[in-house]
């Protein structure tokens, strides 16, 4: 039986800050997600190689060369406490021992300084999804699922503190609707298809945290509201397409709290703003300090309400002052300590409220992650348990609150971006509001070669 929200966590915006949330995780060596304190999250990977099994051997030695610098530089800056996110290459993935053998390095080097310094860290375990590399997905079954719940299982037998994933369910779809800023079609993705890929995923990977002593984390529609975000900085599509993309995937995500996970929310996923509001949730959230990744308009109120301040992730390069893992630890603890003061100093609310003001109103994207916005849109979508309906309730709100930011000229944005919000308004008008209406006008419209609707339950 899942979980159902109606209501918001929070009765006051002013209660709705970083650091701090009414459902904090407790971790196994004591560590509290969301009980007053952010910490950083540090995101890895290796640098420009091939990932086969004549170099596991030197991405093995890369892995612990990394973990032993970020580590080391925790230390020397008094880290109060990190997370390690190891996000797997689909080889290893698709290879499930090698991703083992890696976390294990890992985990045992975390453990090692903890022994020995006190440094008190924790994993999230982050498979790929390879669901996505079968055309069509083959969602439920076979040998990419199989490769994904090994790794699952056993790391979280070896100690992974938190499992986690960027889930592909709908992608196959959505893809083509992002670079056509086709809403009808991502309602369809998300709200149909994602959600209904979501509370079988996610049970399945709760199961597998409860199991084996693990956290089941969060989810990360990276695939889609990033991959939007992206494209809109590059010119290529509406950032107000973007912007309502970025609301639009949270009743998606939602569907994995419903069914067990508890948090931290994954660092890449924005919509963390709208859970945590719904269900009082801890979350990760990135910024300014994963350029190193990809640019973003939402650089410094994307940490308004985090709990923990990620770096997305970054190549193990040499820069001038050190290996760029390590000078990305350094900037997050900086980031983290700074926060950390504001609240010591009973100034967390007015150190959330700069780091809102100083972006919200300069674009959509942001302006929609503004927490009077957040709650207006949590708000809508705790109206009805569907997932469909909330999905297209979600973009129709956000359309409004863009169009109502720029009616009081809050909100900056070119003419033609304007424009856009009556065009993205008249698709979404256009959707029945009854699922399986909607659903058959779908399965005429597109081509049935590129998704199997029965992977989804359908």
């Amino acid at each position: 039986m899942s979980i159902q929200f109606t209501k918001l966590a929070y009765d006051s915006i002013d209660d709705f800050v970083y650091g701090s949330c009414p459902n904090p995780v407790t971790l196994k060596n004591g560590m509290v997600i969301g009980g007053g304190m952010i910490y950083p999250e540090v995101n890895f990977t290796l640098p420009a190689m091939n990932a086969t099994e004549e170099t596991l051997p030197e991405a093995k030695r890369i892995y612990k060369e990394i973990i032993d610098g970020v580590l080391k530089k925790a230390y020397e800056l008094h880290a109060p406490g990190l997370v390690i996110e190891f996000e797997t290459l689909p080889q290893y993935t698709e290879h499930p021992e090698w991703g083992i053998e890696i976390h294990k390095i890992l985990r045992d080097s975390m453990y090692e300084f903890e022994a020995k310094y006190g440094l008190k860290s924790a994993i999230r375990m982050t498979p790929n999804d390879l669901r996505e590399m079968s055309r069509p997905p083959i969602m439920r079954s076979g040998k990419y699922w199989d490769s994904m719940l090994r790794v699952f299982e056993q790391t979280a037998k070896d100690g992974a503190d938190i499992l986690a994933i960027e889930s592909t369910g709908g992608k196959e779809i959505n893809d083509e609707a992002i670079v056509n800023a086709d809403l009808r079609t991502s309602v369809f993705a998300l709200g149909c298809l994602g959600a209904r890929d979501m509370r079988w995923l996610w049970s399945n990977i709760t199961q597998i945290a409860n199991e084996n002593g693990a956290i089941s984390g969060g989810d990360s529609s990276c695939g889609f509201a990033n991959t939007s975000m992206v494209l809109a900085e590059q010119g290529f599509i509406p950032k107000v397409y973007a912007a309502v993309m970025r609301a639009m995937v949270t009743p998606r995500a939602l569907v994995a709290i419903e069914n067990g996970a508890v948090g931290p929310g994954k660092d890449c996923a924005y919509e963390n703003v709208y859970l945590k509001a719904i269900t009082g949730t801890p979350i990760a959230l990135e910024g300014k300090s994963a350029a190193c990744a990809h640019f973003s308009p939402i650089g410094n109120i994307s940490a308004a309400v985090a709990d923990l301040w990620s770096n997305e992730s970054v190549q193990q390069v040499k820069l001038l002052s050190g290996f760029a893992p390590v000078v990305s630890t350094e900037q997050l603890i900086y980031d983290c300590r700074l926060m950390n003061t504001a609240t010591e100093k009973g100034q967390r609310k007015l150190m959330r409220d700069l780091l809102i003001e100083s972006d919200c109103y300069l674009d959509p994207q942001a302006y929609v992650l503004k927490p009077e916005n957040v709650f207006k849109i949590a708000e809508e979508i705790v109206k009805t348990q569907d997932p469909f309906l909330r999905t297209l309730n979600t973009g129709k709100t956000t359309l409004d609150i863009i169009q109502q930011g720029v009616d009081r000229g809050d909100l900056s944005m070119e003419e033609r971006e304007i424009d856009w919000i009556d065009r993205l308004r008249d698709q979404l008008d256009e959707i029945p509001e009854d699922e399986e209406a909607f659903i058959d006008e779908m399965k005429d419209e597109l081509d049935d070669t590129k998704y199997n609707i029965h992977e989804y339950g359908l």
